[in-house]
């Protein structure tokens, strides 16, 4: 069989066919390139903008590079792009109703970057999880937790719950609560509060701390104090004075009272009926 005739026949079609791959091949080699050096080029604006921003700013830069490169490569081939942008909106809605979970929290995620009730590094509650912020996405929110446990948590769920954020403001408040006996003088105890405020360097001036009798509770009487610390200082300060509080409450003569009740008993005798006589 001759082959020669076919061969000259679909020859333009063939070499036609092979310069619009390899041109695609190129295109999509080019994206690829692209879409790196965007990538790196956006981490490299680290220093300029919030480190929180950094990888959902990223990621859309390197889809956007590969969508352009998807439509090129679909024009190169004949393909009515305009048609197929039309076609991708309406599959658009259809996707977007089966996967509403999905864009509430990419909804979410924009709203958590746009308002930035917290940044990366900051430690934050919401609900019953506590950590600190390692990266914000377009889906869920990483954090570390303190005893080393990593939680991806969905940006709705972080952005639909009472949010606290303990580190966001300079400096933070810390309560200290000694409970001393019924029997011990309060002027000591609160002489004794002072005496541990006075002797730490890291408590600030302002606001001054305040000192009172927070409450006369069942067993104890509970001495209040309060003072500001730095945010950053603020565990290894509570942690001294509860650890300072005891030995210098005993220094004192005061005593920590363990919960007591008192229990009274009335003995009283009931009298016994008295017999009734019986008739036939």
């Amino acid at each position: 069989m001759d082959l020669q005739p076919l061969i000259e026949q679909y020859w333009p079609l063939i070499s036609a066919g092979a310069l619009k791959l390899g041109s695609a091949l190129l295109i999509l080699l080019l994206t690829y390139i692209a879409a790196r050096l965007a990538r790196r080029g956006v981490r490299r604006l680290s220093g300029r903008l919030d480190a929180t921003l950094i990888p959902v700013l990223s990621n859309m830069v390197v889809w956007a590079v590969y969508v352009i490169g998807a439509l090129v490569i679909l024009d190169r081939f004949g393909v009515n792009t305009t048609s197929l942008v039309a076609l991708l909106g309406a599959a658009g809605i259809a996707v977007g109703l089966a996967l509403k979970d999905t864009l509430q929290n990419i909804a979410a995620g924009f709203i958590l970057l746009g308002l930035r009730p917290f940044r990366v590094g900051d430690t934050i509650q919401f609900g019953d999880t506590m950590g600190t912020v390692r990266e914000v996405g377009l889906f869920t929110t990483r954090i570390d937790t303190p005893d080393g446990l990593c939680i991806s948590a969905p940006n709705s769920n972080v952005w639909g719950q009472n949010l606290i954020n303990y580190t966001r403001n300079a400096t933070r408040r810390i309560e200290i609560i000694a409970s001393i006996a019924y029997r011990d003088d309060i002027d000591k105890g609160m002489a004794v509060l002072r005496q541990l405020v006075a002797d730490e360097p890291r408590i600030l001036p302002d606001p001054e701390p305040s000192f009172a009798v927070r409450a006369l509770a069942d067993s104890s009487v509970n001495l209040h104090m309060r003072a500001w610390v730095r945010t950053e200082e603020y565990w290894d300060v509570y942690w001294s004075l509860m650890k300072q509080l005891k030995p210098a409450l005993e220094r004192e003569g005061l005593s920590i009272p363990f919960p007591q009740r008192e229990l009274h008993i009335i003995n009283q005798v009931a009298e016994k009926p008295k017999e009734k006589a019986v008739h036939e």
